[in-house]
């Protein structure tokens, strides 16, 4: 019983931690958008590219994730995603998708 019990505790903090990372780090990701900030605007408004500003984080996340593998065809956005690790795609999907 008490073998069940820590299993399921531990399972279940594993799960809170993930989530807690998954979140993305917003302040991060604010500072990494300065480079994205020529063609999506200041605040992720849309200049010459889409709109960011408001999105869902996870659609902005699998969007960057499908730009960096190749799925979506864009070869500057293929480049600018090639520059960021997995944690800065979730800082910077956690930055737009806090913007009204």
């Amino acid at each position: 019983m008490n073998r069940s019990l820590m299993t399921i505790g531990l399972v279940a903090w594993f799960g809170v931690v993930g989530v807690a990372q998954a979140a993305g780090n917003v302040a991060a990701g604010k500072a990494k958008a300065e480079d994205c900030a020529e063609c999506h605007g200041a605040n992720g408004e849309g200049v010459e590219a889409p709109k960011l500003a408001g999105q869902a984080q996870s659609g902005l996340v699998k969007a960057m994730q499908d730009y960096k593998t190749g799925k979506r065809a864009s070869s500057a956005m293929k480049e600018a995603m090639s520059r960021l690790s997995d944690g800065d795609v979730e800082n910077l999907a956690a930055y737009y998708a806090s913007l009204k």
